[in-house]
């Protein structure tokens, strides 16, 4: 069971598909004059052919109003003043232990950042707490990467050594399991251009494979997306009384950019948050709350996207659905705390995000979907954990971190 990558251009004719054995489906990552527009997933038998005429009749329907919107904003940009000169970028990528996929990321920024408009980029590597010298030696293959270790385990150790360490008034943040769209660092340009306010960025976030049945299953349970349409987040939105709280809805952590000077500002990361295995989450969505509660705006920019290794097992994905309980409830614990005035607002978030996910248990059992199931139960019990105390945990571990790293 596998779903074939395909691209597809708008502007020219399509092709029709041919599946191989192993493939049950195909995953359709569209462009128009090579800008992304969308992605959709086809199932198919095995063997069989997608025609031309129906590759054609799919795109009509799924892509022509975001071909529609693509068109109107190519004309406007052809009447727009000269753009403003861009500052210096450094692109940070916290990694542990996993050099080949570190490699891999290092290749699509390689291919990308040569001809860039900003005025300077760096590539910062922080090797946290790898347990052998290959991370250095994945780094050591490429020209112009600095390395940087930070022996405290935990990904927001990991961060902020990269904020220390950078000298961009911008710093981009990537996961080691995505590789870079080849249209990365335009997208990121042309939002900074278009919002020279903005506190910080996200991104589009696309599968960089489909090979398992836990990769297919993810991606058609949403995935990371969040559209292909930009969108300006502020500190206060009419239609969303809960809003900020639920950051999620900015994008993901492993994408995304800031002003440098500001995250300083804010302290940088949240260290108790994304600290590992014990507590796998919450430091971006309380990052992205932390920036729209200092006043800037965030812009989500489809265009300034990556591809991400999806979890390849079950296991591993049941996890990941655990870990994003955790995260949330962590993250409102803390933000309870430390932002009073809206407090009520982070109650009313926990008690909706526990009846949304009850309801959406209560139709995956009337469904007979014994998968959504089992991972809406993983979802919510890792709720439970976050809310019994696992912040204050973490406050814990990471304090005995920073004793033994003295």
């Amino acid at each position: 069971m596998a779903y074939r990558l395909v691209e597809i251009e708008l502007s020219k004719p399509l092709e029709a598909i041919e599946f191989a054995p192993e493939e049950s489906g195909v995953g359709l990552i569209a462009r128009w004059h090579d800008q992304l527009v969308g992605f959709e997933m086809i199932a198919r038998p095995s063997g069989s052919m997608l025609s031309a005429e129906e590759l054609r009749e799919f795109a009509d329907r799924h892509f022509a109003a975001r071909v529609l919107i693509a068109k109107v904003e190519h004309e406007l940009a052809q009447s727009a003043p000269p753009s403003a000169a861009l500052s210096s970028l450094s692109i940070a990528i916290c990694t542990k232990d996993r050099a080949q996929r570190l490699s891999r990321l290092l290749t699509s920024l390689d291919a990308v950042r040569k001809n860039s408009s900003f005025a300077a980029i760096e590539i910062v590597v922080v090797d946290n707490a790898s347990t052998d010298s290959t991370t250095r030696e994945a780094v050591e293959r490429f020209d112009g990467i600095r390395y940087v270790f930070e022996p405290k385990a935990g990904l927001n150790f990991a961060r902020n050594a990269a904020l220390e360490a950078a000298t961009g008034a911008l710093i981009a943040y990537l996961d080691d399991d995505v590789v870079v769209d080849r249209n990365w660092l335009i997208g990121l340009a042309k939002a900074c251009r278009d919002n020279p306010g903005a506190g910080g960025f996200t991104g589009l976030v696309l599968p960089y494979r489909l090979d398992t049945e836990a990769q297919i299953y993810f991606e058609r349970r949403g995935g990371f997306g969040r559209g292909f349409y930009r969108n300006e987040f502020r500190n206060a939105r009419f239609d969303n009384p809960l809003h900020p709280v639920g950051a999620g809805v900015l994008g993901a952590g492993c994408n995304m950019a800031f002003e440098r000077k500001l995250l300083i500002s804010l302290g940088g990361f949240d260290e108790a948050l994304d600290t590992g295995a014990p507590l796998p989450g919450g430091g971006d969505l309380d990052i992205f709350y932390r920036v729209l509660r200092s006043g800037r705006t965030m812009v989500y920019e489809p265009q300034f996207a990556v591809y991400h290794e999806h979890r390849e097992t079950i296991a591993q994905l049941r996890r990941q659905y655990w870990s994003w309980g955790l995260g949330m409830m962590a993250f409102l614990v803390k933000c309870r705390r430390s932002d009073r005035e809206l407090r009520s607002r982070h109650g009313a978030m926990v008690r909706w995000w526990f009846v949304d996910q009850a309801r959406a248990l209560a139709r995956a059992v009337r469904g007979l979907r014994g998968r959504d199931v089992n991972f809406g139960i993983a979802e919510v019990w890792g709720g439970i954990r976050g809310l019994a105390g696992e912040y204050d945990r973490s406050r814990s571990r990471v304090q005995a971190i920073r004793e033994l790293n003295r």
